[in-house]
């Protein structure tokens, strides 16, 4: 098998007939990147092609470096996964449950049971739980006119509880609390720690909170699918307005330099010769840390998300902070493999028995695009065919 010729016809195949505007993908081993691709256009309603080098928005990929820059400050002692998150910050010193809504709509809240630590915002075991999947979790924004978390405000981060800590796994924006403990412990914005800390060293060059002019100029657009599958426009720009740098899902960068991350990920902390995270720091991130707890499927609650199930019947776990396949998936993807996504249906993965990682990256809504997970799918596979 030609891997180049055969994920290049991937990709122009979805992308026919606009079913998917444009895309960009990219497969390393632990020897270097042996794939990179492009096809469709930036923008369905403009002529510049997709190329590698186009700029996206992360979404939640951002939250796997967010994880990155925690753990680097756990290293140095600077943070702690089991201490309580209050003492770093400490709004959540006294954090209430939403128990639903009295007959005028007023919250009704009582004490958390436990405390919040770094530990649960990294593996969404907090208790919080993402408005985008939780209609409890919308109605109290609502109720409070705070927006949803897209819009970075501090009224977001002003939410209560959906659980306990540590009694259920909910896909939350409990990074983002992280992402401002390690602004709180290192005393700078959580960009200019990530620039120092990981792209610098890491050569992610392109990689940033603020769209800066040469950022637009290779800017790919957002889109959304209508329910009758077509694809429009979907103008927004998330976090520029922003004045918090939201650790959770406001990264932008190119796809080959988002690689560059999954690869030091793959080489246990280094890449290229620079080493951002201890070997040992890597195999924790790597490994259940959520106990008993299991990832659960995500429900459709609001217009950004269809219904998430990964794989029917595979049970998964969270690390620091990924996802993990507990047996191998039909793809060829190895049992004990990490992974995760953005908002606007990008995917990467991480198999550290096969030694192998990859991406795909669109700009569409809702997430959990069907023709988007198939093509992420047979990318995979085909990959791995391609290596057996």
């Amino acid at each position: 098998m030609n891997l180049n010729k055969t994920l290049d016809q991937l990709l122009t195949d979805a992308c026919a007939g606009n079913r998917i505007p444009g895309v960009v993908a990219t497969v390393a081993d632990d020897k270097g990147v042996i794939y990179e691709g492009a096809a469709g256009l930036r923008a369905c309603d403009k002529p510049e092609k997709m190329t590698v080098d186009t700029v996206a928005w992360y979404a939640s990929m951002t939250k796997a470096i967010t994880g990155a820059a925690a753990m680097q400050m756990v290293e140095r002692g600077k943070l702690s996964l089991d201490a309580p998150a209050a003492k770093v910050l400490p709004s959540l010193a006294n954090i209430q449950v939403l128990e639903g809504f009295d007959a005028a709509g007023k919250p009704k809240l009582r004490p958390a049971k436990g405390t919040v630590t770094l530990r649960n915002l990294l593996t969404h075991s907090s208790g919080f739980s993402y408005e985008i999947w939780n209609p409890v979790a919308a109605r109290e924004l609502e109720s409070r006119g705070a927006g949803n978390i897209l819009s970075g405000t501090q009224a977001t981060f002003d939410r209560p509880l959906m659980r306990d800590p540590d009694t259920s796994w909910d896909y939350s924006p409990g990074i983002d609390f992280a992402g401002r403990m390690v602004e709180e412990a290192s005393g700078q914005k959580l960009g200019d720690f990530m620039r120092q800390n990981l792209f610098e060293p890491l050569g992610m060059k392109s990689v940033t909170f603020r769209l800066g002019a040469k950022h637009r100029e290779n800017l790919a657009g957002l889109h959304a699918r209508t329910p009758d599958g077509t694809i429009v426009p979907y103008p927004l720009e998330v976090g520029q307005e922003s004045p918090i740098e939201m650790g959770g899902h406001a990264l932008y960068g190119t796809l080959p330099d988002y690689l560059r991350f999954t690869r030091m990920v793959l080489g246990g902390g280094a890449l290229d010769g620079n080493r951002v995270l201890e070997a040992k720091t890597v195999a924790a991130m790597s490994q259940n840390q959520m106990g008993a707890l299991d990832v659960t499927n995500l429900p459709e609650a609001q217009p950004y998300s269809n219904a998430v199930n990964w794989w029917p019947g595979v049970t998964c776990k969270w690390g620091l902070s990924f996802l993990i396949n507990t047996k191998a998936t039909p793809q060829g993807r190895s049992a004990g493999s990490l992974m995760w996504a953005g908002l606007a249906n990008s995917y990467y993965w991480i198999d550290p028995v096969k030694k192998v990682t990859g991406a795909v990256s669109t700009q569409i809504l809702p997430f959990y695009d069907g023709p988007v997970v198939k093509l992420f799918e047979d990318l995979e596979t085909a990959v791995y065919q391609s290596r057996s």
